[in-house]
């Protein structure tokens, strides 16, 4: 496997696992692209610092690490509507191949060009924690998507 695209797998993992994470904090699924992506945020933010009962350093990471999030994720939505331009690949009577590459190729791009930021910012975060914070962090990713929730 070249290095390039395993580097982009793992970045694609990373992203989605830190995305899904924090959105499972939340409680509920919700389309951060809406016009109350803020306030989500903002709710998100305080809910997981209740639960991990984060310092105000620590929250600020935090609230750091949502932002470089949203911002990753409108990245890969892009300016257009994502379900139409994948519906658009099967509008005819075959799939647009080309079409289906260049959106993998632009979703992958995005992906590349902002996993850094989001990679550091989520180290910084969690790097930042005391060790019962963590392992706070690491009983919710195994149990899965609800701070709450057993097995």
């Amino acid at each position: 496997m070249k290095p390039w695209f395993k580097r982009s797998l793992f970045s694609i993992a990373g992203v989605a696992l830190i995305a899904g994470s924090l959105a499972g904090c939340a409680g509920h699924r919700h389309d951060w692209s809406g016009g109350d992506a803020a306030e989500f945020r903002a709710k998100m933010v305080e809910r997981v610092s209740s639960k991990l009962e984060l310092n105000a350093e620590q929250k600020q990471k935090l609230v750091v690490l949502s932002e470089k999030i949203q911002a990753q994720r409108q990245a890969l939505r892009g300016s257009g509507d994502p379900r139409a331009e994948f519906k658009a690949l099967f509008a005819g009577p075959k799939l647009d191949q080309e079409r289906a590459r260049k959106l993998v190729e632009d979703k992958t791009a995005a992906v590349q060009a902002g996993s850094p930021e989001v990679i550091a910012a989520a180290a910084d975060f969690f790097d930042h924690l005391d060790p019962a914070q963590q392992q706070k962090v690491r009983d919710f990713m195994e149990r899965g998507r609800r701070w709450g929730h057993r097995g």
